[in-house]
């Protein structure tokens, strides 16, 4: 089951990589990590995904309230709570009709095209997991995809409740 962790922590030197390495000591992968500063600057946010059972997930909990720097851990995936990915891709354009097509899939997409340069496009879209991954599948039934960076997950539980 996939699992969205929210982890609240010292913004201190060697703590993501006491984050990282609980999972790697232990064989668990992480799918995606995403970590900035909060607006308390002490602070950081680091929101981790990874696929385990329950059990599992809530060993993993309770081994990173242990860590010194961890302030606060919430699965927010038991919680109801908006998720979403950055994604830039570059894409070669080789006809007329090819720019038109991508400028229409972006569009359909809520994509933006953020830099054109000799038909290559580089477009940014925003959304959940199922989004872009459905946004470089449609892409790449007609086109010719060169490069991809995601972000992966941050996420936040909706209505009153913070971390």
């Amino acid at each position: 089951m996939r699992h969205t962790l929210s982890i609240l922590m010292e913004n201190e030197s060697g703590a993501l990589s006491r984050v990282a390495g609980l999972f790697s000591a232990r064989g668990y992968n992480i799918e995606s990590l995403n970590v900035a500063v909060t607006e308390d600057p002490t602070l950081s946010r680091l929101t981790l995904v990874t696929h385990a059972n329950e059990q599992v997930v809530e060993q993993i909990m309770k081994q990173l309230n242990k860590l010194i720097d961890v302030v606060k851990v919430v699965d927010i995936a038991g919680n109801s709570h908006i998720e979403r990915g950055l994604m830039l891709v570059k894409i070669k354009a080789s006809t007329i009709d090819s720019c038109i097509s991508i400028k229409q899939i972006t569009d359909i997409f809520r994509g933006r095209i953020i830099d054109v340069n000799e038909l290559i496009y580089t477009i940014q879209v925003t959304g959940g997991m199922d989004k872009l991954r459905a946004f470089i599948g449609t892409l790449q039934q007609e086109h010719t995809i060169l490069e991809v960076v995601r972000s992966g997950a941050v996420g936040i539980m909706r209505g009153k409740h913070t971390l």
